[in-house]
């Protein structure tokens, strides 16, 4: 199994496809203007309307209404990114903090409210964890 990407369903694209390039500088590929993709090298964030949701099962998901999924991003280095994302973010819900397992985490909210981490590995242990994953490898 190949774990690939994680989907968020929002009732405006544009605008989270527009906060989600903005935070991690990658542009995104658009299949329609309905969905569209932000792919980094470990995996995707795919955006989809709401109006995909009656294509799997009408009223399986609704936007704007996630309480238990953060979606993480390993970085370089937190601490640049978060004076990079100033502008951006309307919502932090932490400055970058070393969390007892080695990772400097910096956790915000996007535009539909859901928690985004970006995390960068700063104990021996943790960089060894990330070792083959830090975005110096790919």
């Amino acid at each position: 199994m190949y774990f690939v990407s994680i989907r968020v369903i929002t009732a405006d694209v544009a605008r989270l496809v527009s906060f989600y390039e903005k935070a991690t500088g990658v542009a995104a590929s658009w299949a329609t203007e309905d969905f569209a993709e932000i792919r980094t090298s470990g995996a995707t964030l795919a955006i989809a309307s709401t109006r995909t949701v009656p294509l799997f099962a009408p009223r399986s998901a609704r936007p704007a209404e996630n309480h238990s999924v953060i979606t993480e991003f390993l970085v370089d280095d937190v601490d640049q990114v978060y004076a990079n994302l100033t502008d951006v973010v309307d919502d932090f819900v932490n400055e970058p903090t070393t969390m007892p397992w080695g990772n400097r985490a910096l956790l915000f909210r996007d535009p539909d409210g859901n928690l985004v981490n970006f995390f960068t590995p700063v104990t021996e242990a943790a960089i060894a964890r990330h070792e083959n994953t830090t975005p110096e490898h790919h």
